[in-house]
């Protein structure tokens, strides 16, 4: 199925939508728990009976919805219809959109070599990378993705501020081998497991952090 233009996409008039990274967005006000599973439950129906399911996450007192299509990796007329039934549920239940608070977060990581820390940062975030789009993208829509701009080579960066990933324990040790096959480099691992520093080839650094103090070990 064809992706959408952005201006093709504003042309269709979403009101309560706001498209970003590439995703149409919104976020219900529901002024109440119940209120928002009913939305949630309603959402759910109309996913399965158009065979195309968003992502949606509940809090009190909001629900973010979030649509694309994962085969064509932008929004596409899929999105749009079901978009307009969301919104149309919405209304039914007196739920008021907030697009002025619709947001989302990238990363972005300047370069010398995307494709030498591309790999890394998925590696040790657990994200995916993708070749053709040079970025890192969180499989379950949780997290932020990443992407990395090119620039000159350089000395290792004095960096004013690094990434910390908390996992669980169990996976922690898999996590920081797989960055370090990834072409990542052991910085420090004198506080394992409470946080183990790597760094990437031109020294970007990262903790894998754990709940766990320095002293103990995983049971």
């Amino acid at each position: 199925m064809t992706t959408l233009t952005a201006a093709q996409i504003q042309h269709e008039g979403l009101t309560d939508w706001v498209l970003v990274v590439r995703a149409l967005e919104a976020r219900y006000e529901t002024n109440g728990f119940a209120t928002g599973l009913e939305l949630v439950a309603r959402i759910g129906a109309a996913a399965e009976e158009a065979e195309h399911h968003p992502d949606v996450t509940l809090t009190w007192p909001t629900v973010l919805v979030r649509l694309w299509s994962h085969d064509s990796r932008g929004v596409t007329e899929r999105d749009i219809a079901l978009a307009r039934r969301i919104s149309a549920i919405a209304e039914e239940l007196g739920v008021a959109a907030t697009p002025a608070r619709t947001q989302n977060l990238e990363l972005c990581l300047d370069t010398a070599d995307i494709r030498a820390t591309g790999p890394f940062w998925a590696a040790v975030l657990g994200y995916e990378w993708d070749e053709e789009h040079l970025e890192i993208v969180d499989p379950d829509g949780r997290m932020p993705t990443a992407w990395f701009q090119q620039t000159d080579p350089h000395d290792e960066p004095r960096q004013r501020w690094h990434l910390d990933i908390h996992v669980d324990p169990a996976v922690a040790d898999q996590r920081i081998d797989a960055a370090l096959a990834a072409g990542g480099v052991l910085v420090s691992d004198e506080e394992a497991p409470s946080f183990t520093i790597l760094a990437d080839a031109e020294g970007n650094r990262v903790c894998v952090c754990t709940w766990q103090s320095a002293a103990q070990t995983i049971a």
